[in-house]
């Protein structure tokens, strides 16, 4: 079940040529591949990515019309495998992931990949996740491309450039028998825009024809000594086919005046934003026109060294604008204008930011510095400076900021793996702060307050493997953490495989959310939904006692504080041999909601009774110590401001987003908190029985109410 359906959007993709489609950039990129003739896809999800393999899979007859192999990927490494596909046959494939951490995973299959060569057209599309809103390392994978000499596309974030690059990308990779990278960040995903269609291609050579007619070119397999003639046929003729095809074919693309005394070079993905800071310095219109000449860079690697020669010749100094560090671009256009005699001064890093995301404010702060430096006139009248009074004003605001602490990111309400951690906390109360290494995955979210858990981050799936130098003769046993989705990914065989055979002492905690819940909620092996498309209901238990785990624990309601604690504690006092694995499995409410308020609603809605459990807070019982605010963390779980002078502390409150998972109340019961705690049945549409019990229940609650009153009266 994946986050969002796109079985209304995907019908636009039978648009034929002349038609106009409309919609966001990874549909338009699914256009493209059907446009360009692709003969099978996979990848594996993950931001800014996963909407594209949600779309994939929603479009499973669209592609069976047109005889495109679609396959959800174990993991990226998988999905780069796959285009092995293209290196004895003339057949196009694409794959996905997302951006460094996707590539390091599939490092291996790429590096063969590159070396070998490729016969069809193979292109890589990368969720780039770079700034502050990432979730993975500050990397870049044109790192990765200059290694292994696999071309890098950054088309402008229009769908038309989009499209176009995709199937430039295609022709790129035959032109050369080279794999291309194609990078669309996070705004290219999710731009809106329209262009127009052509009609989807069959593959030009099927799958079916490739399997029945096996082809092998031993120049094409990786092994020594071939392996040096394949470096050797990189550097004397891909390199160069793929320079000349990028300047034949015009990829990359000039804007503004011919001619102007600076300039600025950029990636194509950049283009957006330094239109709209070029706009607030005056230099740009909304339609696009620039005052000043620019080069971009839809093909970031290789570079056209005649084009950036040719381009930089006449101009007194060059803004090279470069997301992310270091600044390869940047360093080889400085080694273009050396060895061409060029003598435009080069400008970059020293007047933009070394690192994180080049939005348009921080664009028109650098390419003011720049101009300010090189052609101050080209700024024209500016405005004054601020006066002391509004920098004086702007004081408490920075104060504020220095008093209010950042929100730490956490949980959603009601999640699953939020009882599991409490549960953690308590048996460190217990038996004292164990090493604990943590995973890829939503329950990252435990190294953060309330729960302050988990001391290392390794990969995808290598929670386990994280703890496996800690596997010594100690009074501690180390924890490790893992999702689902990463014990698929890569943990089954990297983590649990590891520790059974090397006889590992450590506890290994797998959280089970039926889901890849942190990519979008996709299906995985052991999902609980019946899935028509994919093999689901592989239980994880089966699979880790298939590889030698002997001590196995399954908790299939981690909101019982109460167990989970328990078996925490037996794990990690046992004296049986081997890891200690616990599979804690609840499904991610997330998804619950998903799919079960719109059938709760359609109920409610036909008049079919319907129960929904909501928990409060007795103000009364409530202490206000808010202990259960610091074993929880969920978002509905507040304080509240008593109107009685006599209490000043606020108490504990649950506000109207709770989703009535009990995990408040079962902390408390499990830590011993208070019982403040209840809950209450909200029913829709009640019944002649409901209404009588409810009558009665008033009544009884009345009467005991009256009489409580009445002694009051007495005794004062």
């Amino acid at each position: 079940m994946a986050e969002r359906s796109f079985a209304r959007e995907v019908q636009d993709l039978r648009l034929g040529d002349g038609d106009t489609f409309r919609g966001e950039g990874i549909l338009a990129i699914t256009k493209a591949l059907l446009q360009s003739g692709v003969s099978y896809v996979g990848g594996y999800q993950g931001s800014p990515i996963s909407h594209l393999m949600d779309v994939l899979a929603d479009a499973k007859d669209v592609l069976d019309e047109l005889g495109v192999h679609f396959e959800s990927s174990a993991s990226e490494a998988a999905a780069a495998a796959s285009l092995s596909a293209s290196v004895m046959y003339p057949l196009r494939g694409a794959v996905t992931w997302k951006s460094t951490a996707g590539t390091n995973v599939a490092s291996d299959a790429l590096t063969n990949l590159a070396s070998g060569g490729v016969t069809g057209g193979a292109l890589i599309i990368l969720g780039e996740d770079y700034g502050e809103g990432s979730s993975i390392p500050q990397e870049r994978s044109h790192a990765f491309a200059m290694k292994s000499q696999i071309w890098l596309l950054d088309p402008r974030p229009n769908l038309e450039s989009i499209v176009k690059s995709v199937e430039d990308g295609f022709e790129l990779s035959e032109a050369t028998n080279t794999p291309v990278m194609l990078q669309v960040r996070i705004r290219a995903c999710h731009v809106h825009g329209q262009f127009v269609a052509k009609d989807n291609r069959k593959p030009a050579y099927t799958i079916r024809e490739a399997l029945e007619n096996p082809q092998r070119d031993l120049n094409r397999i990786v092994l020594p000594p071939a392996s040096m003639l394949q470096d050797r046929q990189k550097l004397e003729q891909r390199w160069p086919a793929a320079v000349d095809f990028i300047k034949r074919r015009k990829l990359n693309e000039f804007f503004g005046p011919e001619a102007g005394e600076v300039g600025i070079v950029m990636q194509g993905g950049m283009y957006n934003s330094v239109m709209r800071g070029l706009q607030y310095l005056g230099l740009a219109d909304a339609y696009g026109e620039s005052k000043i000449p620019l080069y971009v860079l839809n093909v970031t690697y290789p570079l056209a060294d005649d084009e950036v020669a040719e381009f930089c010749r006449d101009k007194r100094a060059v803004l090279v604008v470069e997301e992310g560090h270091p600044e390869y671009i940047e360093q080889a256009i400085g080694t273009v204008l050396r060895r061409r005699g060029v003598a435009a001064r080069l400008a970059g890093k020293d007047v933009l930011p070394l690192g994180g995301d080049y939005t348009a404010a921080v664009l028109s702060k650098g390419i003011g510095a720049f101009l300010d430096q090189n052609a101050p006139h080209l700024l024209g009248n500016r405005p004054p400076l601020p006066s002391a009074d509004a920098v004086v004003s702007a004081a408490p605001v920075k104060q504020l900021a220095e008093i209010v602490p950042p929100r730490p990111a956490g949980f959603c309400i009601g999640c699953p793996e939020r009882p599991i951690f409490a549960a953690m906390k308590l048996v460190e109360k217990e038996l004292g702060p164990h090493q604990i290494s943590a995973d890829i995955g939503c329950h990252l979210f435990s190294i953060l307050p309330p729960f302050n858990l988990g001391g290392t981050t390794m990969g995808y799936g290598l929670g386990p493997a994280s703890a496996s130098a800690f596997n010594v003769e100690a009074d501690k046993r180390p924890i490790s953490v893992m999702g689902d989705g990463g014990f698929w990914h890569n943990g089954l065989s990297s983590g649990i495989g590891n520790a059974v055979f090397n006889k590992q002492n450590q506890v290994i905690m797998v959280v089970d959310n039926y889901y890849s819940s942190a990519t979008g909620g996709q299906d995985i092996m052991s999902s609980r939904a019946d899935n028509a498309r994919r093999s689901t209901n592989n239980p994880i238990a089966r699979a880790v006692r298939g590889i030698g785990a002997k001590w196995v624990r399954e908790i299939d309601r981690t909101y019982d504080v109460a167990k989970m604690r328990d078996t925490l504690k037996a794990a990690l006092t046992s004296k049986e041999e081997g890891p200690k694995i616990i599979i804690a499995s609840s499904e991610c409410m997330l998804n619950k909601q998903r799919r079960v308020k719109p059938l709760f609603n359609k109920a409610v809605k036909e008049g079919k009774r319907s129960v929904k459990q909501r928990f409060g807070v007795d103000e009364d019982v409530c202490t206000g110590d808010h202990a259960c605010m610091r074993l929880s963390g969920c978002p509905s779980l507040s304080v509240k401001h008593l109107d009685d002078p006599l209490r000043d502390d606020p108490v504990a409150a649950i506000d109207n987003n709770c989703v009535g998972c009990g995990n408040c109340g079962e902390v408390a019961e499990a830590a011993v908190l208070c019982p403040s705690f209840y809950r209450a049945d909200v029913i829709y549409n009640p019944t002649r029985f409901d209404l009588f019990m409810a009558k009665l229940r008033g009544a009884v609650i009345g009467y005991l109410q009256r009489r409580r009153d009445a002694r009051r009266v007495v005794f004062s």
